[in-house]
């Protein structure tokens, strides 16, 4: 199987069990949280550190899942918020691993590990809050966002491939990633407002059309500087794809990068505006 099938098949069935776990039922979309909350600090940690401090890593990934988990059953079970704190032993346990490590010029290891948790886990749990509107599972709106950040991907890469890459092109972030170009943001840019117009078009992103324009260019920009801070912490480890989770693709951290800071920004954005 060559390279362009292996990624193409990859490719639909990424997106064919994404649509399923939005749209059937909270169940499967919290089983798709959980894995990529696992999945993503699994890669963050291993590009950040190799194999150094398990333990600790294992305490964080637990609390990682602990957030998600308590969030999604405060909407799915009526559970009470106070028990949201029980996230906190396992950041504790990370503490105590630093304390009792015999390798103590391996502290910066630490900061990567509470690093992964404000960077992966905390926007995954806190999705449960765009999938649960008024209580109730719907899902929509963050299909809605993946929609615009894919869109985005796409335009940015045509017209960035297409118009610069060119010698005279200006270039996006080239101590970051060289190939990223202005063109292909503003490619990225357009093809996210037109995705939004197309939604509100036919009754999906259910905004007044100023707001689905404007959500798309916030979306647009924070999925480029979640993808600049992915490629930026990649070049500082020297690794090329965070992982290899999906053949041809790269690891999840590569296909959720944008998401990890488009979608908090979309969110909030709604939210001020109280159109969420």
């Amino acid at each position: 199987m060559s390279n362009l099938t292996t990624r193409t098949v990859a490719g639909i069935g990424f997106v064919a069990v994404m649509l399923a776990c939005l749209l059937l039922n909270e169940w499967l979309f919290g089983a798709l949280v959980v894995f990529l909350t696992v999945t993503m600090l699994h890669e963050f940690y291993a590009m950040s550190m190799e194999h150094r401090h398990r333990q600790a890593r294992i305490f964080a990934m637990i609390a990682g899942v602990s957030a998600v988990v308590l969030i999604f059953c405060m909407f799915t079970l009526d559970m009470h918020s106070k028990y949201l704190s029980v996230m906190v032993l396992p950041i504790i346990g990370v503490l105590f691993c630093a304390l009792f490590d015999k390798h103590k010029d391996q502290m910066d290891d630490y900061a990567y590990i509470l690093a992964g948790l404000l960077y992966i886990a905390a926007p995954l749990s806190l999705s449960n809050l765009v999938a649960f509107r008024g209580g109730q599972f719907d899902a929509h709106m963050l299909l809605d966002f993946f929609i615009l950040i894919w869109c985005s991907d796409i335009g940015a890469y045509c017209i960035g491939t297409a118009f610069g890459q060119k010698e005279n092109s200006r270039k996006l972030a080239p101590s970051i990633s060289p190939k990223k170009s202005w063109m292909g943001f503003w490619g990225g840019m357009a093809f996210s407002i037109v995705a939004a117009g197309i939604l509100k078009a036919v009754g999906i992103l259910d905004l007044p059309w100023v707001h689905c324009f404007l959500l798309a260019a916030i979306v647009h920009c924070g999925g480029v500087c979640g993808d600049l801070f992915e490629s930026l912490w990649k070049r500082h480890f020297k690794v090329k794809d965070s992982g290899k989770a999906i053949p041809g693709h790269g690891g999840m951290l590569d296909r959720f990068d944008s998401t990890l800071v488009a979608v908090p920004m979309g969110a909030i954005y709604l939210s001020l505006l109280s159109l969420f």
